[in-house]
């Protein structure tokens, strides 16, 4: 790595006028369309303001009539007033104190992550830098000149350095952070500084960005008052119609990494930086006035440092104003390097002239439209270009402006970008095309493609987008475009997962999810802690031919274990128990070899499940499943576990074949009395309340079944070989036992909850010889020992086996309506899809778990590819029309209906307080009044705030609103005495535990403490 690394820019998202994303802006620049429109009625009344110059003005004064500017045009874009606060954690009232330009930054860099195949939670606690360019800070003057109205929220949500150290902090961002004000130039002077600290190693990712909105007319008169300002508010760069400056907005931010990284990470790259710099015209013809020298000086160095002249630059994404003076000597300034090229001109644009200039955005804006034509490899045509100012002398500069689209050849081309600020800060950058990465798929690879959001309204949107964009995806990248969802779009609490082998399935799927989505239900995300998950392991009956098939053809892992146990089984069974099972042999289906192939899938489930993350904490088998989860549970181990299985099923297979099973619809003290006096008939397993399983003597097993028919009890004969558990196995048992002789005895890792006793482990029991021994013909206690461990706190059972046999016995168990519980099946049967592995890692991470995706994947799976970005709430308002001074009014309600007081107690915030209770007791209950008090500090919809709230993560509490509610809790419990700040601090967690904090102290008498005080804004 040299010291000039190349940076390439791996993400990226915008705003800009006419276009609300990256996708519509390269399309707004290659139509050539104009992205202006009259000054919206939302900032500020136009004609107020407006005094267009008379044809023939006799003074300056009156071609500039003061207060007033020329033009009631510009670029504005779409809704700049729309938020999503709850996404980021964030009240509404604070939310609505913030300069939109930080929640435009917040919403635009989550986008920009993603768009770099990343998900935002990934660079959390990372030294990721955040550079920010911004010029105009309208929203402190709109509220910061009323002095009276000033609350903390407003110095938190003013200033250029919280543009970029709302991002950090909101994100977790732990590398530089910083604003840059340089005026036009801003933003591109912070991609300078991003590079050069990519470079020093200062950070690994950077988000380099600009921003700018248009909220009142000041700099619009300035611009008049200056002579600078385009009376149609239009920018005509390098156009004989040139007249002055429109003016635009926007927000952009770019992800940028060092080249090297991006490429080992097969990250998609759109371009390459390969060189930045910035200087200062100095002393010139007046501080407004660009240098033609100084710009000339900075491009040349630029080009030096990068290895390249002019005959290597293609295009050049100019400053551009259309100024005739910013025109002349920018023209100038690139002839001087141009010239005297060899070949042809050099292409010319500037993309001012399809919105306006964008001032702090401006850099970025252009730099945006250079990566694009890089990445497309086709420059935009310029507007103007057919109305060229003649006085430039654009072709003997060997520049030209384009007219229609210029496609660029293959290989490497390089492109440059300025931008000049208006106090002489200036900014180049050269690019290049990305080197060409090809990564092919595997055509036939099946995926589960994951979406996740923070409301069943947003998850169906963002399912409805990625079904959009997946339609114009070709098929043979199914499999790497799943393995981007199920990195970047998995980590939110409203979820959908859709598994599926080909695209076009796929892309129906997502529609028919978003349909359901409404019924999505959130994640726990933690609340309630750490998820317990128990392995169930299915017992003898549930096997049938080519069982998991699809899991050995489609999970790597789990064909990995299933060679591995084999390999341990065949010394024992003298064949391939895997080939038998996979070829759908009818030998596999007796005992001698049944038993064996039902161990093997299920050690090979729970030990690729295990690998991917999904660990038990607990186990429980069925008769031969119990061996299985011994292995899983550290009990056994795998060589002992195989050779025990396969002795087993040999013992057993010797046995004559004279008996049955049949289930029976009773419960186990209803069936004992039919047993009486048939010593060759046993219980062989209780299931639940009402379903118990009877073995033995097929005669005698008849006459019972003919009883029950006649009282109409419920039955169903099972499909077996032989008797299991029942006397008729006894001939066996002693034998076994002496094969278990020699197996280590030593007491699980995991929770056993035992189907032969019923219950769980305790400490000192072990599954020795004689448990063993004893499991051949005791019945399976399956029943209490299932109750057992679903009343010791699981979340989730994942039953392991080849069918859903106890998944159905386990959702019977489970208390009625409680639905805490989850139930999962890993495989469902023979008519199970061909992709359930996919399918199962979906319904797992739906309902909370996490799997490492990466295991479903082959190698040539796991490449990152572009995914829209997330579609966020636009509901969410707030804006202050701009005015003359004292004259600002909000345009829209900030805060829900419900959250209806001002939230700053003890005069901080004028506004209603909330009134103390009296003596003779509360005037409300304690739950009520601490819900309404939580809404009031934060301006939340009482409708949506509810007792599992988190505070902090979920309804934005600082620590100044910590000591808002802390306040309005002293004054509407005044027998509480003062709350010390750090026992709130430690009990909220959530609006329940606060409750239950509040509702201890009262019932202790509330001894006053020591009032506490805030240790500063942070």
């Amino acid at each position: 790595m040299t010291e000039r690394e190349p940076i390439a820019v791996v993400g990226l998202d915008c705003r800009f006028p006419g276009a609300r994303d990256a996708q519509e802006y390269w399309s707004l620049l290659m139509d050539g369309r104009d992205g202006t429109e009259r000054v919206p009625e939302q900032r500020w009344d136009a004609d107020r303001y407006h005094a267009p110059p008379p044809a023939s003005p006799q003074s300056t004064h009156e071609a500039r009539p003061p207060g007033r500017t020329n033009t009631v045009r510009g670029g504005f874009i779409a809704d700049p007033d729309a938020f999503d606060p709850a996404f980021f954690g964030i009240a509404p009232r604070e939310a609505a104190a913030m300069d939109p330009q930080q929640r435009l930054l917040l919403q635009c860099s989550w986008r920009a992550i993603e768009d770099a195949t990343l998900a935002p939670q990934e660079l959390a606690g990372t030294e990721t830098g955040v550079f920010v360019g911004v010029m105009a800070n309208e929203w402190a003057y709109l509220h910061l000149t009323d002095y009276d109205r000033i609350t903390a929220r407003y110095g938190s949500g003013n200033g250029y350095f919280m543009g970029a150290n709302r991002v950090s902090y909101h994100l977790d961002l732990k590398g530089p952070s910083l604003a840059v004000d340089t005026a036009c130039s801003s933003s591109l002077v912070a991609v300078h500084l991003a590079v050069n600290s990519l470079r020093a190693r200062e950070c690994d990712h950077a988000l380099a960005a600009g921003t700018n909105l248009i909220m009142t007319p000041v700099i619009n008169i300035f611009y008049a008052q200056a002579g600078l300002s385009a009376p149609d508010g239009r920018c005509k760069p390098f156009s004989a119609a040139a007249d002055g400056i429109g003016r635009a907005e926007g927000v952009a931010v770019l992800v940028l990494r060092r080249l090297g990284d991006a490429l080992a990470d097969r990250q998609p790259v759109y371009a390459v930086l390969q060189e930045t710099g910035i200087n200062q015209d100095g002393r010139s013809n007046g501080i407004t006035a660009p240098n033609r020298w100084a710009q000339r000086q900075l491009i040349e160095s630029v080009w030096r440092r990068a290895g390249l002249t002019a005959d290597d630059i293609r295009f050049v994404e100019a400053h551009g104003t259309g100024t005739l003076l910013g025109d002349f000597i920018e023209a100038e300034a690139l002839g001087e390097l141009t010239g005297g090229r060899s070949g042809g001109s050099v292409a010319l644009g500037s993309v001012k002239s399809n919105f306006g200039h964008a001032e702090g955005a401006a850099g970025i804006a252009g730099l945006i439209k250079a990566v694009l034509a890089l990445h497309h490899r086709t420059v935009p045509p310029s507007r103007f270009a057919d109305d060229e100012n003649p006085k430039l002398d654009l072709a003997g500069r060997r520049l030209s402006l384009l007219k229609s689209p210029l496609r660029l050849p293959s290989g490497t081309v390089h492109a440059a970008v300025s931008s000049f600020g208006m106090g002489g800060s200036n900014a180049h950058a050269v690019l290049a095309t990305a080197p060409r990465a090809v990564h092919r798929s595997r055509h036939t690879a099946p995926g589960v493609f994951t979406v996740s959001a923070r409301t069943p309204e947003r998850l169906r949107a963002n399912l409805l987008a990625q079904a959009d964009a997946l339609s114009r995806r070709p098929g043979n990248q199914l499999a790497q475009l799943c393995w981007t969802s199920n990195r970047v779009k998995s980590r939110l609490p409203h979820r959908a997962a859709v598994a599926a082998a080909d695209l076009p399935t796929l892309i129906a799927e997502l529609r028919a999810a978003a349909e359901r989505a409404g019924t999505s239900r959130k994640v726990d995300g933690g609340r309630r802690g750490a998820p317990s998950v128990a392995f169930a392991f299915t017992g003898q009956g549930a096997q049938h031919p080519r069982m998991t098939a699809s899991w050995y053809r489609s999970f790597p892992s789990y064909a990995r274990h299933l060679d591995e146990i084999d390999r341990l089984l065949a010394p024992h069974t003298g064949v391939s128990v895997r080939d038998l099972v996979l070829d759908g042999d009818a030998e596999a289906d007796r005992a001698r070899l049944a038993q064996p192939a039902l161990f093997a899938v299920q050690y090979a489930m729970a030990a690729a499940l295990a690998e991917a993350g999904i660990r038990p904490s607990s186990v429980i088998g069925h008769s031969i499943g119990e061996f299985a989860a011994a292995c899983t549970a550290g009990a056994l181990d795998a060589a002992d576990a195989a050779r025990l299985v396969v002795r087993r099923g040999a013992l057993m297979d010797s046995l004559p074949e004279d008996g049955g099973m049949l289930a029976v619809g009773l419960a186990a003290a209803e069936v004992e009395p039919l047993l009486a006096g048939r010593e060759r008939l046993g219980v062989a397993a209780v299931n639940g309340p009402h379903a118990t399983v009877i073995a033995g003597d097929a005669d005698q097993l008849a006459a019972v079944e003919k009883e029950l028919a006649e009282r109409e009890v419920s039955l169903r004969r099972l499909s077996v070989s032989h008797a299991f558990h029942s006397p008729l196995m006894l001939p066996v048992v002693e034998e076994f036992r002496r094969a278990c002789a020699d197996v280590s005895d030593r007491r699980p890792a995991l929770p056993v909850y035992s189907t032969v006793y019923g219950r769980a482990l305790t400490g000192e029991e072990t599954l020795d010889a004689a448990y063993w021994a004893r499991q051949i013909t005791e019945p399976v206690r399956f029943a209490e020992a299932a109750a057992t461990l679903l009343a010791d706190g699981v979340t989730h059972v994942v039953e392991i086996g080849p069918r859903a046999v106890l998944t159905p016995l386990l959702a019977r168990l489970r208390a009625d309506g409680d639905q805490t519980v989850n139930l999962h099946s890993a495989h469902p049967g023979e008519h199970a899809p061909a992709h359930r592995p996919q399918q199962l890692f979906g319904e797992l991470w739906c309902a909370g778990l996490t799997p490492d995706w990466s295991l479903l994947y082959a190698e040539a799976d796991r490449v990152p590819r572009r995914l829209p970005p997330y579609l966020f709430d636009d509901s969410f308002r707030s804006w202050r029309s701009g005015g003359a001074p004292g004259r600002a009014e909000a345009s829209a309600p900030t805060v829900p209906p419900g959250a209806d007081s001002p939230a700053v107690p003890s005069g901080a915030d004028r506004g209603e307080s909330c009134p103390p209770a009296p003596a003779a007791g509360l005037p409300d209950s304690v739950a009520a009044l601490t819900h309404r008090l939580v809404c009031r500090v934060g301006g939340h919809d009482p409708q949506r705030v509810h007792d599992h709230d988190r505070l902090h993560e979920d309804l934005g509490f600082d620590s100044i609103r910590v000591m808002e509610l802390k306040t309005r809790i002293e004054d509407a419990l005044p027998q509480l005495g003062p709350l010390p700040i750090e026992d709130l601090l430690a009990n909220l967690r959530t609006v329940a535990d606060l409750v239950g904090h509040l509702r201890g102290r009262l019932a202790d008498g509330a001894a006053p403490a020591a009032p506490a005080t805030s240790e500063g804004a942070r």
